[in-house]
């Protein structure tokens, strides 16, 4: 794959920081097919969204990455801050981006999220008629996990409150009130993790925090005051408004949208190796745009 073009665009008052990626020599015409490709949490773009443009572009696609606002090399202060209103902002401005250059059919413009930008992008999706298309891999909705962890079937409500008491001495520190520690997400050397550490989170510990994925921009933190945004966010409620476009979810959820949608399940991995073990999630992406982008 060739290398990507650094680029940059706006989302409201920040410059984001992207890559952008033109389909590889002798791949397919797509007609200037563009597909946005939004990173999951406390992730950057040179991690799991490169390894979907990888197998993007070699099937056609031009592809867009980006870090977030308040992330990575983007723009925004406070550091390390979790708005799921503004990571919507980000995917839409994104194609925005897209839309200005001339190598992109602008009628031909699709979303793939993964992890918690699998939340992000379908909420964008819902209202933003530009996007054609959008996909999802490993999806996960950042309010649910601040009201219920990860498990389906529990609740996360007094770990959301002691977080939301943390979040209001964070906002207090901006007149002078004390510092409250940043959220460190994961244990930094997996030899940190304490012996019940839940094997969902020993699963991206194993992705983010070793060789397998480390990256110095991609600091694992997350402000408290995150929280407090995301508490009452919930990304697939209105999924229905994407019909008639279609959705398609690499994930072991059922979705909750009006035809056209699919799930899509891979057996025998976990939900960080969708992160980069992404042949089969990645030709089922290709599939899937090169219908729906025709």
């Amino acid at each position: 794959m060739p290398s990507p073009q650094v680029v940059t665009f706006p989302s409201r008052s920040y410059k984001l920081a992207g890559l952008f990626y033109p389909p590889v020599a002798g791949s397919p015409d797509r007609s200037g097919a563009a597909i946005v490709i939004a990173h999951p949490w406390t992730s950057i773009k040179e991690q799991s969204p490169a390894n979907y443009a990888r197998v993007l572009t070699q099937g056609g696609f031009t592809c867009l990455t980006y870090d977030a606002a308040y992330q990575g090399e983007s723009e925004g202060e406070p550091r390390d801050l979790e708005d799921p209103y503004q990571r919507v902002e980000d995917i839409k401005c994104a194609v925005t981006y897209l839309i200005s250059r001339k190598d992109v059919n602008s009628d031909k413009i699709g979303v793939l999220g993964i992890c918690a930008s699998g939340g992000y992008a379908p909420f964008a999706t819902q209202t933003d008629l530009r996007i054609k298309a959008c996909a999802t891999s490993a999806a996960v909705c950042a309010g649910t996990m601040a009201r219920r962890g990860y498990d389906k079937d529990s609740s996360n409500l007094d770990i959301l409150k002691t977080q939301l008491e943390a979040a209001g001495r964070d906002r207090n520190s901006d007149v002078g009130g004390e510092k409250v520690p940043i959220v460190h997400m994961l244990p930094e050397k997996p030899e940190d993790a304490p012996a019940e550490f839940p094997d969902s989170f020993r699963d991206l510990m194993n992705y983010y925090r070793t060789p397998r994925a480390f990256h110095p921009r991609a600091t694992n933190t997350c402000l408290p005051r995150s929280w407090d945004i995301m508490g009452n966010f919930d990304a697939f409620a209105h999924n229905d408004t994407i019909s008639p476009r279609p959705l398609l979810m690499i994930t072991v959820r059922t979705p909750c949208a009006k035809e056209p949608k699919e799930l899509h399940v891979i057996e025998g991995l976990t939900h960080a190796d969708l992160y980069d073990h992404v042949d089969e999630a990645g030709a089922k992406c290709v599939e899937f745009f090169g219908k729906s982008l025709a």
